[in-house]
């Protein structure tokens, strides 16, 4: 006898309409805008970044966290529902608009350079969750969403990540050949410029790796990295004509502040973490033990729960809405708007998560992603296999 259907009204998710708070996040610009003529403190033009690191940790912190998984065969049917995927796309319009809006403000002339960087820092928070938007879109089989990707990427000239991240951090994620896989005792701030540059380069070889199998000129209208630098030139070629060379200065500013933030959650989501190499000489295949995972209830929704790294690293095309919690994967203590800040100041990151990352290696160092400068401090010789001992690990802490 076969199984009844599934009845999709039998569950229902509890978050449907949560998800739509997502979008508050590129109003933030108009956000602050309003909160300084309703109050007339100026101090409001930083509410960017008060928002996302004092407001959602702490909101974060009184609505804990939400391991709950949607039943298996209620996937099928949030999968297809394009009510989520709406959510994703309705970013785009009000990324831009806010960006439009921003450069009026600092085109009129009336704003103090403090303020002016205020509404900068505010709308590179904007810029860098449009990534983690972008992120969502581009996992997609549609074309429509890998065309929105690449066109949300556009105001932090950060279109190669479409490239390197799909085809380079996925193949090559939690392993030392990984430009965006951070190793234990690699503070933020010597992991920056590795990542930015290293993805740089990646997703040049990868494109030009592309185009050749395919008989394309590198240096042409199918170069996917050089097409979407050309959108991002495009946008602030109009703005700049639009409101003036003044905007430019703020454009760039929040373009790199907003691609820093992206780096900065690259950083914490694999800190540490390794593949091991099977017997042929491969790496094990990607597993949710080799993602930091978080269920902090607020930040996901906020993230279209890019907190369940751990799951979308198993399953890239899994939609933000059925991404699952899995036991096996090592718990972030926080979500990622407290880690960030942790991210920055490096001893308070390590003394946060380096124990936490051996207990997850049962306290054996030879199984993590170790920066090299550390193995160097540890131990003389590197042929030598990595101690385990009490002193090695009092090692690895006086070396940080």
């Amino acid at each position: 006898m076969e199984p009844a259907p599934y009845d999709p009204h039998a569950w229902r998710d509890p978050k449907r309409l949560l998800w739509l708070l997502a979008l508050a996040v590129p109003t933030l610009p108009f956000q602050a805008g309003g909160l300084v003529a309703l109050t007339h403190l100026h101090v409001f033009w930083w509410w960017g970044p008060f928002f996302a690191f004092v407001l959602v940790p702490l909101v974060d912190w009184l609505t804990g966290a939400d391991g709950t998984n949607p039943p298996d065969e209620a996937v099928p049917f949030l999968e297809a529902d394009r009510y989520y995927r709406w959510c994703t796309y309705v970013y785009l319009p009000l990324q831009f608009g806010a960006l439009v809006w921003a450069c009026g403000q600092w085109a009129d002339g009336g704003l103090p350079v403090a303020d002016s960087l205020g509404l900068a820092v505010t709308t590179a928070v904007v810029a860098g969750v449009a990534i983690n938007t972008a992120h969502e879109l581009g996992h997609k089989r549609e074309q429509l969403e890998r065309r929105l990707s690449r066109m949300a990427l556009a105001q932090t000239w950060y279109g190669h990540f479409y490239v390197e991240h799909n085809h380079g951090h996925h193949v090559r994620v939690a392993t030392p050949d990984d430009p965006a896989s951070s190793r234990m005792g690699e503070g933020f701030w010597r992991f920056l410029p590795r990542t930015v540059w290293g993805g740089l380069r990646s997703a040049w070889e990868l494109e030009r790796r592309r185009l050749t199998r395919r008989k394309r000129a590198v240096l042409g209208p199918h170069n996917e990295i050089l097409t979407a630098w050309a959108l991002s030139a495009a946008l602030f070629t109009a703005l700049s004509a639009v409101f003036g060379l003044r905007v430019l200065p703020f454009l760039l500013l929040q373009a790199v502040l907003g691609f820093c933030l992206l780096e900065t959650v690259n950083y914490l989501e694999h800190y540490g973490l390794l593949r091991q190499r099977r017997p042929d000489g491969r790496y094990e295949r990607v597993a949710p033990r080799h993602s930091w995972n978080s269920d902090s209830t607020v930040s996901n929704i906020f993230l279209f729960q890019l907190q369940r790294h751990s799951d979308h690293h198993a399953n890239p095309l899994r939609r933000y809405q059925t991404l699952r919690h899995f036991d096996e994967s090592p718990q972030l203590p926080s979500g990622y708007a407290t880690m960030i800040l942790l991210a920055w100041f490096p001893p308070l990151w390590r003394a946060v998560m380096d124990h936490r990352l051996l207990t997850h290696y049962d306290g054996d160092l030879t199984r993590t992603n170790l920066h090299p400068p550390l193995r160097r401090r540890l131990f003389v010789d590197p042929d030598v296999p990595l101690e385990t001992s009490a002193d090695a690990r009092r090692g690895a802490r006086r070396a940080n």
